[in-house]
């Protein structure tokens, strides 16, 4: 039976040198499983996220649970918030669901293989993703397929889409694909290994993403390179975009900020492999999730807070409009929680993709901007 604690102890706050707040963890929930879809928030405040044990869990801003819908397998798939408040993701049971607000299943919609990539909405209400059957999908709002485009690899990066409704994502194959609103190709870009991150847009101007040949992309939006960095970097860890353009990637142990020139200015070293995209907010700090720890360091670097998780995976936190933190964390085997510092955290940076899926709905689509 899932229990609803306070853990205090279990989660304590890290304080740095000269620390003027505190932060607490304001409650836990116990879901003996492990969290690695980064959660969605509504505007109603519902939080929604899935678990590897095969539910999609619905909260109240509270830690009570709203409802949750059983998928049958393994969750990595981050939800997606549509307009209408239906909730999209992706399941290792080959499917893409379509929640309603009240958790009752809309639809699904059966793929080839696992769907561990995060849906990503376009605005006339076109729902796209990947599969590890090597297809990108379009699917219409009532579910019916409207077009799928095939690669050479398995695709677990998780689309973005840009003005002009283009959609960009990576594939397995080692190629950077655009695909117009119709699927008809655009361009392709090719690097020296699989892309496994998710491409972040700096609005109209660019984008950038990561491959596991170990360098950082920036490519002009007609998919010719602007530059690229050596960083070393091989996990999943996506990039998302600070203030004064500043980009943050996690590059395996280590946070990187680089400039928008694609200079590095500073990294800072968690505790273990970084899987997780980091978040930017609009005080000008950063935080990423290490293994055991939530880590947040000032614009020049320096360590601002540590708040302990004892465990972590692939998902990004979420900050509500209260500044309170949601992220997985360890609760006995495995557990959500929410942090609350003294003094209320900054919101996101007001960029166009300061997180994971660039906004707190999870849309992945920068028209969506920070609603």
């Amino acid at each position: 039976m899932i229990r609803f604690f306070f853990w205090l102890a279990l989660l304590a706050f890290v304080p740095p040198a000269g620390a003027q707040f505190v932060l607490t963890n304001e409650w836990g929930l116990q879901l003996d499983t492990r969290v690695d879809s980064s959660p969605a928030l509504s505007p109603d405040g519902t939080i929604y996220f899935g678990v590897w044990n095969g539910y999609l869990w619905a909260l109240h801003p509270d830690g009570t649970r709203k409802w949750i819908f059983r998928a049958g397998s393994e969750i990595k798939s981050s939800p997606a918030i549509g307009k209408d408040g239906t909730i999209y993701f992706g399941s290792r049971n080959r499917k893409l669901f379509a929640v309603r607000p009240d958790g009752t299943r809309r639809w699904e919609f059966l793929t080839g293989a696992w769907v561990d990539a995060s849906p990503a909405l376009a605005g006339d209400g076109t729902i796209c993703f990947g599969s590890w059957d090597k297809n990108f999908y379009a699917l219409n709002a009532d579910g019916t397929e409207r077009w799928k485009f095939r690669t050479a690899g398995e695709i677990v990066s998780s689309a973005a889409i840009g003005s002009g409704g283009i959609i960009y994502f990576g594939s397995h194959d080692g190629k950077l694909y655009a695909l117009g609103p119709d699927g008809r190709k655009q361009w392709e870009f090719p690097t020296g290994g699989p892309i496994v991150s998710s491409p972040a847009l700096d609005r109209s101007d660019c984008l950038y993403f990561t491959s596991v040949d170990g360098f950082c992309y920036a490519l002009n939006l007609d998919g010719t390179q602007r530059w690229r960095l050596r960083t070393g970097g091989i996990t999943e860890s996506s990039p998302v975009i600070g203030l004064e353009g500043t980009i943050y990637v996690g590059v395996n142990e280590s946070l990187w900020a680089l400039t928008a020139e694609g200079k590095k200015k500073w990294d800072a070293r968690g505790d273990i492999l970084i899987q997780a995209p980091p978040m930017a907010f609009a005080d000008g700090s950063v935080c990423f999730a290490s293994e055991y720890a939530l880590i947040a360091q000032n614009p020049e670097g320096y360590r601002k807070w540590v708040f302990n998780l004892w465990t972590h995976g692939y998902a990004s936190p979420a900050v509500g409009p209260a500044g309170t933190l949601y992220c997985p964390c360890r609760i006995e085997s495995g557990g959500f929680c929410a942090v609350r510092a003294s003094e209320p955290l900054a919101p996101l940076a007001p960029t166009s993709w300061p997180k994971f899926r660039g906004n707190a709905r999870n849309t992945g689509n920068l028209e969506d901007g920070q609603k």
